[in-house]
């Protein structure tokens, strides 16, 4: 596992690997870093709680060596707890999962700090915010979906950014990561950086244009995204 790095609330770009060549993740991987993202998104899914399957330990474990930033994965699965260990295993620096998937996310959050992850607790676009109220304490950072999770593409719900800028208020000056998900380019990326995230997850609008053989065009992307995302 990559080691912990000091908090901070500068932007992070996290490439969703479900955009890339799913025959050539490793290379994948590299050439995002090389061009400047901050962490790796892996967005699993299981068929059930999201109309998607994807992927499982073994290829999470596979794709590990190649990543020398951040790990980020996203359990979009239901239940979620029976498979924290495993994914912890596989070489998450951080687990992600989702606050509707079951009826015990205290739990939950507790099982991935205990399997040695940063915890990360997801909202879906009709769950408030204020659901994590309780738990808040537990987490290390808090993804608000603004597209509802399960595919790639799709268009950016923009009655999410109230979301965001409550759940900042909310955290005042905890240490708690605001990351958000679906939907975000040059055009949303200062939208969600001005509520107050500072991890967004991009996948089609940081792979687009470019390829293993020629990366360049992630590079462009990853710049585009966090120049807007900064207002500069």
């Amino acid at each position: 596992m990559t080691p912990a790095t000091t908090f901070d609330r500068s932007i992070k770009i996290a490439p969703s690997i479900l955009s890339a060549d799913f025959a050539d993740f490793g290379r994948e991987i590299q050439a995002i870093e090389a061009q400047g993202c901050d962490w790796v998104h892996v967005d699993v899914m299981d068929g059930h709680f999201v109309p998607n399957l994807t992927f499982g330990p073994p290829l999470v474990k596979a794709i590990r060596r190649h990543i020398t930033t951040v790990m980020d994965v996203h359990l979009m699965i239901a239940p979620v707890d029976p498979y924290i260990d495993a994914y912890a295993a596989a070489g998450a620096d951080y687990i992600t999962a989702h606050l509707e998937a079951g009826p015990h996310i205290h739990r939950t959050l507790q099982a991935i700090r205990g399997a040695g992850c940063k915890a990360g607790l997801a909202l879906n676009p009709g769950t408030p915010v204020e659901a994590a109220t309780a738990v808040l304490d537990l987490c290390d950072m808090v993804c608000v979906m603004t597209v509802n999770p399960g595919f790639g593409g799709q268009k950016f719900i923009h009655s999410q950014l109230d979301q965001v800028r409550r759940l900042r208020t909310m955290i005042g000056d905890r240490p708690i990561h605001i990351q958000v998900d679906g939907g975000v380019d040059t055009t949303t990326a200062p939208l969600v950086a001005a509520a107050g995230a500072d991890v967004l997850v991009a996948g089609s609008a940081v792979f687009r244009g470019g390829s293993v053989a020629d990366p360049a065009p992630y590079g462009a992307n990853i710049r585009a995204i966090r120049t807007a995302a900064q207002g500069l």
